[in-house]
């Protein structure tokens, strides 16, 4: 048997988040396929010590693997020209996808499986919309509603169920864009995204550098103003919701003994996973179980964490896992949550969420919180489940 070895973090990249949208959208004429093409080159671009037919598995995270998203790890990888010996594979778990990926990655190298992994996710909401071919088994509605399921219905019970007001919702999504374009300003997302060649609005091609949601004033009198769709009398709207985007993030992992040999640096490891359901009617509380288990099992807790990376799915759900968990302040502003801006900014394509947060994490413990020994990245997921992943400064 293989003795157990440390997960280290090596580099972690991703895409611009653009909007998932046939006209508007910076990546209308962008295959998923080959956002993930860009990252696959970028990581080799930017580690040239480790070579493609080198790399022992690819896990690639996306929430709905049909369409241009049909086993998507596999055939992208192929379509990038890289080594046909390497071993890839498609997870799929909703939104957790692309960080189950990376748990996948690291117990295999942890376990001594492995020792040079890729692990990421990517996802194009217009190309391949939420629910695209989806058949739900007849007998789930023995045990669910199907009007409690949509993910708005959620985000509705959740607010309600906690207490989360509307005007507490506009308060941290408006905090939330104001954030992100502070850190897009202020240069911080440069050492993560991989620019990809994009279009305007009107067909011109253009280098896109920048997130695409991120609103630079957002106006809160107007977002109060704004209905649900969801609910007659609710109080999430657009607003107060993660838009439909495209997206791809990735990161390279590696055994420690393997890093040293070749010489890399690092700074930060994989150090715990968890995974909790939850009830799918209130999807958007999963983080609340997963992130109570993931203390349990290694007896730290909120007041232990240097930094967390939370995907804003709903504000309502952000909203009711930081309250409950006693991850930061009530609302904002915060000290350790999102300090960058999250979903309600950056934008949520499903599948890649889980890994980008972590990549943004990484790259906010080494900015902005350097003396800090532990960070957490978690979300939630459709039908109930959600993740939640501690990384440890090494």
């Amino acid at each position: 048997m293989a003795e157990l070895n440390e997960c280290v973090f090596i580099d972690g990249v991703r895409t611009p988040n653009g909007r998932a949208h046939a006209e508007k959208g910076w990546f209308k004429d962008v295959r998923p396929d080959e956002l993930l093409s860009a990252v696959y080159k970028a990581i080799f671009d930017r580690n040239p010590k480790v070579k493609p037919e080198d790399v022992e598995g690819v896990f690639i995270g996306t929430a709905n693997p049909s369409g241009m998203q049909n086993d998507l790890g596999r055939l992208s990888w192929i379509a990038s020209g890289l080594p046909l010996s390497v071993p890839t594979q498609t997870v799929t778990n909703q939104c957790p996808s692309g960080m189950s990926a990376i748990m996948n990655a690291a117990r295999s190298i942890i376990s001594g499986e492995n020792s040079i992994m890729l692990a990421g996710g990517a996802e194009d909401m217009e190309k391949v919309g939420m629910g695209a071919n989806m058949d739900f088994p007849p007998r789930l509605w023995e045990y669910l509603k199907p009007a409690e399921i949509p993910m708005g219905n959620t985000a509705e019970k959740v607010a309600e169920m906690y207490k989360v007001s509307k005007e507490d919702m506009v308060k941290f999504a408006a905090n939330s864009n104001r954030l992100a374009a502070k850190a897009r300003d202020e240069g911080k997302f440069k050492n993560e995204i991989i620019p990809v060649m994009g279009k305007k609005e009107d067909g011109t091609a253009f280098l896109v550098e920048n997130d695409q949601w991120i609103r630079d004033n957002p106006n809160e009198e107007k977002m109060m103003l704004m209905e649900s769709p969801f609910k007659e009398g609710g109080v999430v709207s657009a607003a107060t919701s993660s838009p439909l985007t495209a997206g791809a993030a990735l990161v390279l992992m590696m055994s420690r003994k393997k890093a040293d040999e070749l010489g890399l640096s690092y700074s930060y490891k994989y150090s715990f996973g968890t995974q909790a359901g939850n009830d799918p009617s209130v999807m958007g509380v999963g983080p609340i179980f997963a992130v109570k288990q993931l203390f349990a099992k290694t007896g730290l807790g909120p007041a232990d964490i240097g930094a967390i990376e939370l995907n804003e799915a709903f504000a309502s759900q952000s909203l009711a896992v930081i309250r409950e968990l006693k991850l930061d302040n009530e609302n904002v502003p915060f000290k350790k949550v999102n300090t960058w801006g999250g979903a309600m900014a950056l934008g949520h394509p499903l599948g890649q969420s889980g890994a980008r947060i972590i990549v943004t994490l990484l790259n906010r413990m080494k900015t902005d919180y350097p003396n800090e020994k532990y960070g957490l990245a978690t979300l939630c997921g459709g039908f109930g489940n959600a993740n939640a992943v501690l990384i440890e400064k090494v």
